[in-house]
C-alpha cells in the first residue's frame, strides 16, 4: 500500500536527510557510476535516484536501501537506530524508580 501524502520535516531534518542524499551522490561519484547504472541496478528511475541524491522524504525507505545495496553500503542500514540511547535512558529512569 503506498500514499500519495507529502511527508513534512522540520527544516532542520530536511537538511538531515539532504546531507543523506549527498553521501549517497558523492559514494556513486567516488565509485565513478552513472545516474543511470545506479537507477537500474537498484531496479528505480533514474528522477527517483535525483530525487534520493536530493534527501526526498516522499522517496520509500526500500528504494533509498536499494541504492545502497548497489553502491555497497547496505550494511550501513544496520546503524540505523542501532544506538538507541533515547531508549536506554527511559529505561533506566524507569529501572531506578522501581517501574
Amino acid at each position: 500500500m503506498s500514499s500519495s501524502k507529502k511527508q513534512l520535516l522540520f527544516p532542520k531534518y530536511q537538511l538531515l536527510l539532504a546531507t543523506v542524499g549527498e553521501n549517497i551522490k558523492l559514494a556513486r561519484k567516488r565509485r565513478k557510476f552513472t545516474t543511470i547504472q545506479v537507477a537500474e541496478r537498484a531496479g528505480i528511475d533514474r528522477s527517483t535516484l535525483y530525487q534520493i541524491e536530493k534527501g526526498n522524504p516522499s522517496v520509500s525507505l526500500g528504494a533509498y536501501f536499494n541504492v545502497f545495496r548497489v553502491l555497497g553500503l547496505h550494511n550501513d542500514f544496520l546503524k540505523l537506530a542501532a544506538d538507541d540511547e533515547q531508549g536506554r535512558l527511559i529505561q533506566d529512569m524507569n529501572l531506578l524508580n522501581g517501574k
